[in-house]
């Protein structure tokens, strides 16, 4: 397996000069997460917000492309429970509340329950990983994102045999999140992937970007991240995970199955009603480019899909 590295790279490199220069300022500024976590310590949200930017790993997983200015990053969002416009998102976010925060685990799984934040974060080291992020209206970025693989708090959980699917849900709390006023879609938002998906390594939960603490537009305190994927199945502001022997209901997949398929592999033969997806345009830039199988990272997940016919099951 080929895995694109970025060791050759200095953060210099990659990064805006007025984000690298915060981000070493913020960097500076306190102790880190995953070692205040690994060493026993229970940090509050807020607590770990403030520390979150501490000694995260440098991730093998990562593109050599050049991460999309911040800028772009957190005010230009999908987020409908903060408005359907692209700008809402970052203007309406604010009323957001994440502490406190806890996850609902349930179905085919040893250990279910509910746990708090500080739960699921105490195990894990984190590390950043600058992945693509592809969305189907034709938008792309690069995102260092800070967190965790899915696979290794699945584990924790102990799935049994018969768990084949695994579902995410967001908050539903329109005092919290205005937009879920709108009847553009069946609240709460709902998201699913098939087990051998959600344990690949590439997939994460992500709990910051660009070394700071996940912004509520971005989808706070926690949320999935998986980069082979259309930026929709990658679902914000987790409350509830859940493991199932049949494929679970997700949300646009049921809007409108002919442009959202349950997989949504990102590939630029399969387009929707309205749009091609053989180009796309990086956020920052002015020109377009092809779109790539699996948004790049066929290497890694094509295996997963061997022998299916990726214009049925897309």
């Amino acid at each position: 397996m080929l895995i694109k590295t970025a060791a050759d790279l200095t953060e210099a490199d990659v990064t805006p000069p007025e984000v690298y220069r915060a981000r070493r300022r913020f960097l500076q500024a306190g102790a880190g997460l995953a070692g205040a976590l690994l060493g026993g310590a229970l940090l509050s949200p807020a607590e770990a917000a403030r520390r979150l930017a501490g000694p995260v790993h440098t991730s093998p997983y990562s593109t050599r492309e050049a991460p999309t200015p911040l800028r772009h990053v957190t005010g230009y969002n999908n987020f409908y429970e903060f408005g359907v416009g692209k700008d809402d998102p970052a203007r309406n976010a604010h009323t957001l509340q994440t502490e406190p925060w806890s996850v609902t685990v349930d179905g085919e799984v040893v250990k279910p329950g509910r746990y708090t934040l500080e739960d699921i974060l105490k195990p894990h080291t984190l590390e950043e990983r600058i992945y693509r992020l592809r969305c189907v209206e034709g938008w792309s970025m690069v995102i260092p994102w800070v967190g965790f693989p899915l696979g290794d708090l699945i584990r924790r959980f102990q799935p049994t045999s018969k768990a084949r699917y695994v579902s995410f849900e967001t908050l539903h709390d329109v005092a919290l999140m205005p937009g879920q006023r709108l009847r553009v879609l069946k609240w709460p938002y709902r998201e699913g992937l098939r087990m051998d998906e959600a344990m690949h390594p590439l997939t994460i939960l992500a709990v910051g970007l660009y070394g700071e603490v996940l912004p509520n537009q971005n989808g706070a305190p926690i949320r999935l991240v998986v980069p082979w994927k259309y930026g929709f199945k990658s679902i914000k502001s987790i409350v509830k995970i859940s493991f199932t022997e049949t494929r679970p209901f997700t949300t646009w997949s049921d809007v409108a199955p002919e442009d959202y398929g349950f997989f949504s592999n990102v590939n630029p033969e399969v387009s929707g009603r309205r749009w091609s997806q053989r180009r796309e345009r990086r956020l920052g830039e002015l020109q377009r480019r092809d779109t790539q199988l699996f948004n790049g990272y066929a290497e890694q997940v094509a295996s997963l899909y061997s022998g299916m016919d990726l214009l049925k099951n897309f």
